[in-house]
């Protein structure tokens, strides 16, 4: 069956030149975004009640451009003034990039990983004698505090903000020839919003192995996969998937 509508479960891109525009373009497909989740800021008040003192911190572990964010808002509600001396840890170059949005970059003591939080804790280790604050999500990666707790660090794990299910009943009646996934909890969104979904002619691409594991879990078909050593990316997943379906339709 041919591909010409498809649903990506994300926000769609800001960048004018995104490989998503270029596959519509190419494919002549529609391609259609909305975030089946999204992030809700936990309240100062909250944060509080969790016992934490932001005065009591000298460096702050940062794994995404979310946490940034949410960081530095209830540092404001808080009206903590955060400290020139506070260190960074950033998972990755994007987030520490990210980070410049808050603070002047070549004043602060900023560390930066390449890509993993694994790969992040040599530089952790490096300042074991630090007051680490995780700021994160309610969907925290497991490895991430077994990875602390290993390093013998002083460190604590607050949540700052939350996934959240979003509402997608008006997509009720409105269906896609390819429906792209790239979390677990997206999987959640779409069985919370339409508990009787039944895949039938809709094809399911998914990012990741633990997604497609929640794909699976579910009795659903998954028959885009990425990323793969041949495609690693998912609009290069699709666009393979589309010259196949197409031509064949």
């Amino acid at each position: 069956m041919k591909v010409k509508t498809i649903l990506v479960s994300q926000p769609e891109p800001k960048v004018e030149n995104s490989p998503y525009f270029e596959l519509q373009e190419k494919q002549r497909v529609k391609i259609d975004f909305r975030p089946f989740i999204h992030v809700e800021g936990v309240s100062a008040k909250e944060i509080r009640l969790e016992k934490v003192d932001l005065n009591t911190y000298t460096a702050i572990i940062l794994t995404s451009r979310n946490a940034v964010d949410h960081f530095f808002r209830v540092a404001e509600e808080m009206r903590f003034k955060v400290p020139d001396s506070m260190k960074y840890f950033c998972q990755s170059e994007a987030v520490a990039y990210y980070l410049q949005k808050y603070v002047v970059y070549r004043k602060r003591k900023i560390y930066v990983g390449k890509r993993t939080f694994a790969e992040l804790t040599p530089l952790i280790k490096k300042y074991k004698d630090e007051s680490f604050l995780l700021p994160t999500t309610d969907k925290l990666k497991p490895e991430v505090p077994q990875i602390l707790d290993n390093l013998g660090v002083s460190w604590k794990k607050s949540t700052f903000y939350k996934t959240v299910i979003s509402d997608l009943s008006d997509l009720e009646n409105v269906f896609y020839d390819v429906l792209v996934f790239f979390s677990p909890s997206g999987i959640e969104s779409l069985f919370h919003n339409f508990p009787d979904f039944k895949q039938n002619n809709t094809r399911i691409a998914v990012f990741g192995n633990t997604t497609i594991k929640a794909v699976k879990d579910k009795g659903l078909r998954v028959d885009i996969a990425a990323p793969t050593p041949e495609t690693p990316s998912m609009t290069m997943a699709l666009n393979k998937y589309i010259n196949l379906a197409n031509k064949k339709g």
